[in-house]
């Protein structure tokens, strides 16, 4: 479905910033992709890169045979509008002069145009654990959380065939956001469709992923089925990073940080790739 393959992306024109180096990997239907790291790994610039939101300087990344290429000013081609993506910030794409019922008919609407049947808002709004009356408000009128709902429910509701979701579940509160992510998972899963799902909560991510790719300074270092990079992680960043999730034991452990030799094996390490 997705083939992604020796992704770049650099920003700046004097002095170029690598965010991304030569990153490669596919996406099938009915699969759920991880992609985990600290911040400023460079996943964001994946997820915009795959969704046709960011250039790439090199490399090339084609959604079910064709080249995904960036938006700027011009339509979608009807091939490319199977792709919807999630921001981190849903108030950056929620659009504040109008009611959510609205854009979220946008999503059904652009779900019908692909011959799919599109569902009334009101269902969605109810999926994703808000009120079917909340159609008729303005998105100031919802707290963070609320909005990333509304944000989600309307990619949702254009059935995409492959979904982005760039940290999609940062802004709900810590008992819905395995739910909603789960709901995430099940709808595209059940519609034969793929997801990129990028997330800084492990524990959802190992719920939820089929595979899993750890990024460390714009390169994927470990890839492979989320239940072997758990259970048996390769790359020493990522077992620093696995190491590194809380554990709900009442213990208290204060997080001993990495040495300078263990950060300096990370860029070393030929990366573990399945």
């Amino acid at each position: 479905m997705l083939e992604a393959r020796g992704l770049v992306v650099r920003y700046g024109r004097r002095t170029p910033l690598t965010a991304v180096d030569d990153v490669s990997f596919d996406i099938h239907e009915g699969e759920t992709v991880a992609l985990v790291g600290e911040s400023g790994s460079g996943k964001s610039s994946v997820a915009r890169a795959v969704a046709g939101i960011e250039n790439l300087a090199q490399g090339t990344a084609e959604f079910v045979g064709s080249s995904v290429t960036p938006l700027r000013l011009r339509r979608r081609r009807a091939d490319l509008t199977g792709i919807q993506m999630v921001f981190q910030d849903p108030s950056t794409s929620l659009n504040p002069r109008r009611r959510i019922g609205g854009q979220i008919a946008d999503g059904a609407a652009a779900a019908r145009a692909r011959g799919l049947e599109g569902s009334d808002p009101q269902e969605w709004l109810e999926r994703v654990g808000l009120d079917p009356a909340a159609v008729s408000r303005f998105p100031h009128e919802f707290s963070g959380g609320q909005k990333q709902r509304i944000a989600i429910a309307r990619a949702l509701a254009a059935r995409p065939k492959l979904l982005v979701a760039d940290e999609p579940i940062s802004a709900l509160d810590a008992s819905t956001q395995t739910s909603v992510a789960a709901l995430m998972r099940d709808l595209v899963s059940e519609s034969g469709a793929g997801m990129l799902f990028i997330s800084h909560d492990l524990a959802v991510v190992r719920r939820i992923a089929d595979r899993t790719l750890v990024m460390y300074g714009g390169r994927v270092l470990e890839a492979g089925g989320t239940a072997r990079v758990w259970a048996d992680p390769q790359h020493p960043y990522t077992r620093s990073l696995l190491r590194a999730i809380p554990e709900p034991d009442g213990l208290g452990r204060i997080p001993v940080a990495p040495s300078a030799e263990e950060r300096a094996s990370w860029s070393t390490h030929p990366p573990v790739i399945e």
